[in-house]
């Protein structure tokens, strides 16, 4: 049997791709190091895409034409791409503007999970109705970025102004503990073995190690400039962290807890992924509109692929 990336006509290896200044979403096909397709998300603007398990539906959040905690519109609807055809084949629709930002899978219960900034929640929706079955109130103006523990109970949300990270309780749907963390925070990855959360505090060069256990900050990694998104590798051994300002990943060890090297990225590096197989990252660099692949058996950049304007959210076809 055809893996269903090749039944959909995708490649085994696609990469998606929110550009967020012209609201389009690249297919690229990293084996061939390009794109491939460029699908209109219908909306100003996806900032983010999350792909259904079974590798046919991408849904893209359509967050408004502003940054995060900026003056501007806000989004009230996810676009549903059917990624065989490329075309929207429905919406999720909030009553009102909420700024709809990352969107998760709950591998558990089959529900998607996004940020809903202006409401201060995460909205958990039915992908098989595209209706709203509930929300967790995270208390925190601007959460921004969640991750999931791989039992889906907790969750975890990078809330960007506050500068804080809320421990959220999934099933019964409420807030457990906020975190501290600094006068600003930036984007959120959890450890393989779930043990601690990494947040990037985007006022000093340093990244916030916070203990699951204890909803504590165990303690903090030092880094060359300031951070902003994170990725590990499969292993567990290896932290991701793109630097914008210098364009720039710093690879921290996870054993030592430090920064052993850094690599010359494309010019302002926000998101990375890991691919499955653990062997490549790819960083989109949002101002040179084009997505850094980096070897990850031998620590080199091995060249670019170009994407969309402002390249941002990346997501698997598996």
């Amino acid at each position: 049997m055809l893996p269903l990336a090749l039944c959909s006509g995708l490649s085994a290896q696609t990469l998606l791709v929110a550009n967020q200044h012209e609201s389009t979403l690249s297919v690229i096909d990293v084996a061939a190091g390009k794109q491939i397709a460029a699908i209109d998300v219908g909306g100003v603007t996806g900032h983010e895409v999350a792909v259904s398990p079974d590798g046919k539906t991408a849904y893209v959040p359509i967050y408004g034409n502003a940054g995060v905690g900026r003056a501007g519109t806000d989004g009230n609807q996810i676009s549903v791409i059917d990624l065989a055809s490329r075309k929207i084949v429905g919406k999720v629709e909030f009553p009102h503007g909420v700024r709809p930002h990352c969107a998760v899978w709950d591998k558990n219960t089959g529900m998607l999970l996004v940020t809903t900034e202006i409401d201060k929640t995460v909205t958990i929706i039915d992908p098989k109705t595209l209706k709203i079955v509930g929300t967790v109130p995270t208390t925190q103006e601007q959460s921004h970025m969640l991750v999931l523990s791989a039992d889906g109970k907790r969750g975890y949300t990078a809330n960007v102004g506050p500068g804080t990270v809320s421990v959220l309780d999934i099933p019964a749907r409420k807030t457990l503990s906020v975190i501290p963390i600094s006068g600003n925070t930036q984007r959120i990855a959890m450890s393989r073995d779930g043990s601690v959360v990494f947040t990037a505090d985007q006022t000093k060069p340093q990244l916030a190690v916070i203990d699951t256990a204890t909803s504590k900050v165990k303690t903090w990694v030092a880094l060359p400039s300031q951070g902003y998104g994170t990725a590990t590798t499969p292993d567990g051994r290896w932290l991701l962290v793109t630097q914008r300002t210098t364009k720039q990943v710093a690879v921290v060890d996870l054993k030592l807890m430090k920064v052993t090297k850094t690599l010359d990225v494309g010019d302002g590096p926000a998101e990375v992924i890991v691919s499955p197989d653990g062997k490549k990252a790819y960083v989109a660099c949002n101002f040179s509109d084009d997505i850094s692949v980096i070897d990850l058996t031998t620590w080199k950049v091995a060249g670019a692929i170009k994407a969309g304007k402002f390249a941002d959210g990346l997501a698997w076809v598996k």
